[in-house]
């Protein structure tokens, strides 16, 4: 649309009451029936904008309420009386696409005639198509389900007054930028084009320059993670010991709702298998379920029936729940921005939170940079004990104690245990006795033999072999000082030096990666490739070959007289006195079927030319005296 790029950017940051926006007294009141009183900062600067018609590019995270700070003023400019399309949002994933749905049915609660539709692969396309014959105002669906409706012509874009891209960075990355630059090329006329992205990539510029029309920056991207709503800790513990470190974290917290992150969907499965034989209510969200599969299981967790969710990055974009109170890294996320956005999970709509994090062995590196890239300070935590988490949760039992003793009707219950009583026990001993067995049920599923303060050897930094430092590592120290050379990778069995001529070996080749030592005599002829050269004529041939990955030598020599018939010249013709190596046509022989050993004693002549590796002295060293 626009030929020049003109960004105007607002930074207030202000907070605003959504009655100070000029919303309508419906919208108000779905507002209000969802809890929300105070409009975050993304929503107090983005509303009135995009009240006002212009276009905008929102720079915010997930959980700081983007979704309301588009769809509000959205909604406001509907025409009820109008049944053509009118809006299109955008969104990465199908489960994005249902929470924006769900968003925008709550806000148009009270709103009468205003219809919203989601389409996402995954689901019947002919419902989708009867909902759209019978007119629909908003359409909210994946690139690639929202461009099959196009090419059917179940939505005509030449109506559309709004386009909004949510994440839109993240559709980039997906390969969805031809879908999104089509819709945009379809909707003709004057158009509001609106733009959230976590990244003000080169790639969003490019569309920004292209599509919209002097378009306003809001920026709360500051906000994103230094919010104190939200704490942050982490453990350094072993992998096998991660769901005895899960199951006590949740216990001694008394986590009701929680979203557990795992790298791979085979870990989803495995872990939510443990999860659910220790007796907690469980299930599982990723890319290998269908889509009525990943609907039942964001409908339970959403009613409460499912208490932890366990699900991939891929799986977890789409997830908006405001009651979440924990988020677990399971696995630490391979990408830095992915804990932004699996932490931002927590902490919706003015709650508290908290994240876990599991690192292992060098893995606890790879979180220093994370707090280094945020700015931000992640605690670290020691593991609860058994004697910890039974503590707790007397301590719970005993807030419940008090509220039933209040509530009454216990005259059958005290019946029973005046039977009990007697001259030997009294209603103390009782309780007590009742408070055990209770406390010790719940236990049964932790691992009373896990020692989790046991130092953790993998956390160690690895020992380089390249670097020179000194070392400090106290076992070595004693051989180190002695042999006053740095220990070589690989050769950690000769703690010795070695005598003059093998030292002056090693100085030649210190740049190696690798230090290999030749082998010893009698092996293999391939041991004079790692030994010093015996003669000028040796040299030579070492200098010609010394670029080939590996020097295969001759399996005897007696059976080669002349020039190789691979290439290779290991032996000279003039120094061979076999005259047996030759055919009656004058062509090398091939090898006789004889092993080495035979066949050196039927000839001298290697033993003539060739002497013990590293030393330059008189023939026949390595195989005795020729007899």
């Amino acid at each position: 649309m626009g030929e020049h790029l003109n960004i105007e950017r607002s930074n207030k940051m202000t907070k605003l009451r959504f009655e100070e926006l000029g919303l309508s007294k419906e919208t108000l009141t779905a507002i209000k029936d969802m809890g929300f009183e105070e409009a975050s900062p993304i929503q107090s600067e983005a509303i009135p904008i995009l009240l006002s018609g212009k276009d905008l590019i929102g720079q915010a995270q997930t959980g700081t309420g983007k979704t309301a700070a588009f769809a509000i003023p959205l909604i406001e400019r509907l025409d009820p009386e109008s049944k053509e399309l009118q809006a299109v949002i955008l969104c990465p994933t199908r489960e994005l696409v249902i929470q924006v749905s769900e968003e925008f049915r709550k806000l148009m609660k009270y709103k009468e005639n205003l219809w919203v539709i989601p389409v996402y692969g995954g689901q019947e396309i002919e419902r989708q198509l009867r909902t759209l014959k019978r007119g629909v105002q908003v359409v909210i669906g994946t690139p690639g389900r929202t461009m099959d409706h196009m090419r059917r012509g179940s939505i005509k874009m030449n109506s559309v007054k709004t386009v909004v891209l949510d994440e839109a960075d993240e559709m980039l990355d997906m390969g969805f930028r031809e879908d999104m630059e089509t819709i945009l090329k379809d909707s003709q006329g004057e158009r509001q084009t609106i733009m959230f992205s976590a990244t003000m990539a080169k790639d969003i510029l490019e569309l920004t320059k292209q599509y919209q029309k002097d378009p306003v920056i809001v920026n709360v991207t500051n906000k994103k993670i230094n919010a104190p709503k939200i704490q942050q800790v982490y453990f350094e513990i072993q992998e096998k010991n991660k769901p005895e470190v899960l199951a006590r974290l949740l216990d001694i917290h008394n986590v009701k709702l929680a979203l557990v992150f795992c790298n791979t969907k085979s870990q989803v499965d495995q872990l939510v298998n443990d999860l659910k034989t220790r007796g907690y209510f469980a299930d599982a969200l990723h890319g290998d379920m269908s889509q009525n599969q990943r609907d039942k299981v964001m409908n339970g967790f959403r009613n409460g029936s499912v208490e932890i969710l366990v699900a991939t990055d891929v799986a977890g974009r789409g997830i908006d729940v405001n009651d979440i109170e924990a988020v677990f890294n399971y696995d630490l996320p391979r990408d830095d921005e992915d804990y932004t956005h699996r932490i931002g999970r927590t902490a919706r709509a003015g709650k508290t939170g908290t994240a876990f994090t599991f690192v292992t062995g060098k893995q606890v590196y790879n979180l220093k940079r994370i707090e280094r890239a945020n700015g931000i300070k992640i605690q670290r935590q020691s593991v609860p004990t058994i004697d910890e988490i039974e503590l707790t949760k007397i301590n719970s039992y005993a807030s419940k104690i008090t509220e039933i003793i209040e509530a009454g009707h216990l005259s059958k219950y005290v019946n029973q245990i005046e039977l009990f009583m007697g001259e030997e026990y009294t209603s103390l001993d009782i309780a007590a006795a009742l408070l055990k067995i209770t406390i010790e049920k719940e236990n049964e599923g932790f691992d009373h033999t896990v020692d989790f303060e046991a130092p953790i050897e993998e956390v160690r930094p690895p020992r380089r072999s390249s670097d020179n430092r000194s070392n400090k590592f106290a076992k070595f120290e004693k051989e180190d000082r002695r042999s006053g050379f740095p220990r070589r990778k690989g050769n950690d069995s000769q703690d010795k030096p070695f005598d003059g001529q093998k030292r002056a070996y090693d100085r030649k080749n210190e740049s190696e990666k690798e230090y290999k030592p030749s082998r010893p005599a009698g092996r293999r002829n391939d041991s004079f490739r790692d030994s010093k050269p015996f003669d000028g004529e040796k040299k030579t041939y070492n200098r010609k070959n010394e670029g080939e990955p590996e020097y295969k030598p001759f399996r005897s020599s007696d059976n080669r007289k002349s020039d190789s018939t691979k290439g290779d010249k290991p032996y000279n013709r003039a120094n061979s006195d076999n005259k047996s190596a030759l055919e009656k046509d004058g062509s090398p022989s091939r090898y006789s079927g004889k092993n080495r050993n035979d066949s050196y004693k039927e000839t001298g002549s290697s033993r003539k030319k060739y002497g013990k590796p590293g030393e330059n002295k008189k023939p026949g060293n390595k195989f005795g005296k020729n007899k």
